[in-house]
């Protein structure tokens, strides 16, 4: 079934993406992954091909010292699947925004995951 291959690939990258496990997360990326970050409906942050999706995770790990994304809800359409994530990290370094080191960044947000080839080729993160 492809919604439970797709279900098992995003729970392995939110699984890895929680405890900071960058091999993890490339693991069940395409060579192709197309990564956006999207926060109030601009995109402020994006990555394509595997190294730049690799860099960029390399450079978010040093933010937080906790972080974790929790799925609320899913659902699937074709080769994708629009989850319903609640996110919570502890900042160990100060932001641009002003928020300081040891404060927790709360979020609830969803984040789109389509599958090509039995690896992710897209996710879209929004907030």
């Amino acid at each position: 079934m492809e919604n439970s291959n797709l279900k098992d690939l995003i729970e392995k990258y939110l699984s890895a993406y929680n405890t900071f496990n960058i091999d993890g997360m490339i693991g069940v990326l395409n060579e192709n992954i197309h990564f956006r970050n999207i926060s109030k409906g601009e995109v402020n942050s994006e990555t394509k091909g595997i190294q730049e999706f690799r860099t960029l995770a390399e450079q978010s790990i040093q933010v937080f010292s906790q972080r974790r994304q929790v799925i609320k809800n899913i659902i699937f359409a074709g080769d994708k699947a629009e989850v319903d994530i609640d996110y919570e990290g502890i900042l160990s370094s100060d932001l641009p925004n002003g928020m300081k080191a040891g404060e927790t960044l709360k979020l609830q947000g969803k984040s789109i995951f389509q599958m090509k080839d039995k690896k992710l080729i897209l996710i879209e993160d929004h907030s």
